[in-house]
């Protein structure tokens, strides 16, 4: 009997097809492994007529716009932090070469790799960045450290930080090379370090210029836009962040309006206020459209104090900002008040507005709850005369 062959289930490929009538896989992320081979196959394609363009292509292809780099290792004068910008890049991978290295590439042993949402990091506490200097003399340098680099989740899987703490390095020379050579001078120059910490003078100057160069980056980018000064892109880049500190704007409404002030060079004088003295004349009184309707029963004499507070301007507003953003408080003797206060108490009586209501009030001196005083003239003594001059004339 024949034997049947076995059916076996189809394969599921992706539904998307090519033409030709062939499927292809599912797009994939590259290993993050396989990026730093990648990494180390183009540093080997450079060469000696490697340009600007070039190396901004190769931080392009393996880093993101918003990355950064950060070296972390310890000198004779104590440990060190280097953090550059995706500006600077493409700069310090340059800057290796210009130093006397004529290769570079890392080696990665036993790298753990963690995923998230939207990154993936890999963490190799046993790495190490291999380089060849060919001056004075051919010398492998083997800088030994931990390695963190964090790639974004997506096709192009490209670093966004990139951190390498050094522990240690070894420079190692060609044993022939040493044979060959008698003079016991030529031999003491060469046990000497060409590197400090696996890194080249040239380098290290780099990231010590980096430090002032970094914070300088929207000063640069500020003038190239505006056209500004040196001087006018400081105070405005300066005058921002505070403001930013002071009162983060809500939107993108105080953005813009601080942007508008950029093309000012020159602050315009600010104009001080200046108030009238209170000690004016009493013929004198303020336009009547500016008052406000005033209720029925409304008192000046009771609203008035005798000591009227004036504060000043702050000094903020004029232009000069820093510790001493006070207001200055004066007190002015409001003698108008005084005689206001006194004519509103005659005119009450005049109209024969009832004062005992008032009387038990707790701040009036007449009240039960205030201390005894000696007798004194008060408005209630003016009062009977007032009443009777009409009594007597009729």
């Amino acid at each position: 009997m024949p034997v049947q062959p076995m059916m076996m289930p189809p394969v599921i490929m992706d539904q998307r097809e090519i033409p030709g009538g062939m499927a292809r896989h599912t797009p994939y992320m590259s290993q993050p492994d396989v990026r730093v081979h990648e990494l180390n196959k183009r540093l080997q394609q450079r060469s000696e007529d490697s340009d600007n363009l070039w190396w901004d292509a190769f931080a392009t292809e393996f880093f993101e716009d918003d990355a950064t780099l950060t070296l972390s290792f310890c000198l004779e004068d104590g440990p060190k932090r280097y953090t550059i910008g995706r500006v600077l890049i493409p700069r310090y991978f340059r800057s290796i070469f210009e130093g006397g290295v004529t290769d570079l590439y890392y080696m990665l042993k036993t790298p753990k790799e963690s995923f998230h949402n939207t990154t993936v990091t890999l963490d190799c506490d046993q790495a190490m960045m291999v380089t060849h200097h060919g001056k004075p003399m051919f010398t492998k340098v083997v800088t030994e450290g931990r390695l963190i680099i964090e790639f974004t989740f997506d096709d192009l899987t490209r670093i966004r930080s990139w951190h390498f703490a050094t522990r240690q390095h070894r420079e190692l020379i060609p044993r022939s090379v040493i044979a060959m050579q008698q003079d016991p001078a030529m031999v003491e120059q060469l046990s000497k370090n060409i590197t400090r910490q696996g890194l080249t003078n040239y380098t290290l100057n780099f990231l010590r210029l980096c430090v002032i160069l970094e914070p300088m980056q929207e000063l640069m980018s500020r003038h190239k836009a505006y056209g500004l000064t040196p001087r006018d892109c400081l105070k405005t880049t300066l005058f921002q962040k505070w403001q930013r500190i002071v009162s983060p704007p809500a939107g993108g409404y105080a953005r813009n309006k601080t942007d508008k002030k950029m093309s000012e060079t020159t602050r315009q004088p600010t104009k001080k206020r200046k108030r009238k003295g209170s000690t004016a004349s009493n013929n004198t009184a303020p336009p009547k459209n500016k008052r406000s309707p005033a209720p029925a029963n409304f008192n000046l004499g009771s609203t008035i104090p005798g000591d009227v507070m004036v504060v000043g301007e702050p000094t903020l507003m004029g232009g000069d900002f820093g510790d001493e953003d006070e207001r200055l408080i004066t007190r002015l003797e409001n003698q108008l008040a005084e005689q206001a206060s006194q004519n509103s108490q005659l005119s009450d009586v005049k109209a024969g507005m009832p004062q005992d209501q008032f009387r038990n009030s707790p701040l009036s001196q007449n009240s039960p709850w205030a201390p005894k005083q000696s007798p004194s003239h008060s408005v209630e003594d003016i009062k009977p005369s007032l009443t009777q001059t009409p009594s007597s004339s009729s």
